[in-house]
């Protein structure tokens, strides 16, 4: 197992408040993703957390086949790896193929398991065989339950730094809910929780595009809600994606989070997890009241 990963783990799993993966959805360029990363550092230094700073090199699930992918695994890990030397931080993105894992091994310290594939063991195997950390989003098509099953099938593979990730369940054809108690029952898994507090208001396929077919559509407005009822419950990491122009964001523009609000609303979240006893279980006496 990578010794580096496992102390990047341990540091993770102790950070309070809380920890937090943030950036732009997709690699837009490299100047974009350098100034996102300088951005986004210089505040969460300020505030105290650790960070790991997320962009995607290809968004190969996109419902459109119109849609932007990003630069493509070498280029876009060319960038990654650019980022976290210029500002020494930690980096996060996703596979969405065993033979991805490798080369994203090299670069990322978190190998990131996209929510549709979840369950797929070679992927996991193969991203557990990195030793790197392994974030698995949870399927919006999947029990809670399922979860421990999928980080379990991580430390199979000979790896310990395993987290699983909490982005909305399936609600109808063209929307998520957020269920809090989902963020209890994944303890069941036995590693970090982290809350994805943009995708999980996403409303997938829910916009239509000019010229035909569809997009995903959201619900920016309600990330300080979601957010705030995950670290009050006493997650262990937040996951959200930051953007500087979220208008004009290629992917997943309506569940950006404005760069400019981004510690405004950290801060609010900071005050939130340090009064919240979320994190330790409430030990219930049932045995008869006594005047």
């Amino acid at each position: 197992m990578d010794s580096s990963s496992t102390m990047l783990f341990n540091h993770l799993k102790t950070s309070e408040p809380f920890f937090l993966l943030a950036g732009p959805n997709v690699i837009e360029s490299e100047e974009h993703v350098m100034r996102m990363a300088n951005h986004i550092k210089a505040i969460t230094s300020k505030l105290g957390l650790q960070l790991v700073f997320k962009s995607s090199f290809d968004k190969a699930n996109r419902t459109s086949s119109k849609s932007f992918r990003g630069p493509g695994l070498a280029e876009g890990l060319k960038i990654l790896e650019k980022v976290k030397v210029a500002y020494d931080i930690p980096i996060v993105t996703d596979v969405h193929e065993s033979i991805q894992c490798e080369a994203v091994g090299r670069v990322a310290d978190i190998i990131q398991i996209p929510a549709f594939l979840c369950r797929q063991t070679d992927l996991l195997v193969a991203a557990a065989k990195t030793g790197k950390i392994v974030n698995i989003k949870k399927g919006q098509f999947c029990a809670p339950s399922v979860m421990a099953n999928s980080a379990e099938k991580i430390r199979l593979a000979g790896n310990e730094n395993v987290m699983v990730c909490e982005r909305g369940t399936m609600f109808g054809y063209n929307d998520l809910i957020v269920d809090p108690r989902n963020f209890e029952w994944m303890r069941e898994a036995n590693c970090p929780i982290v809350a994805d507090v943009t995708h999980s208001l996403q409303q997938p396929a829910g916009r239509k595009l000019e010229g035909g077919g569809v997009s995903s559509g959201g619900l920016r407005e309600l990330i300080p809600c979601i957010a705030r009822t995950a670290v009050a419950v006493g997650v262990d990491g937040i996951f959200m994606e930051v953007h500087d122009d979220p208008l004009r964001a290629p992917v997943d523009g309506p569940t950006q989070w404005p760069l400019r609000h981004l510690e405004e609303l950290l801060e609010e979240l900071i005050a939130i997890a340090r009064v919240s006893k979320g994190k330790q279980s409430f030990k219930i006496d049932l045995t008869p009241f006594r005047d």
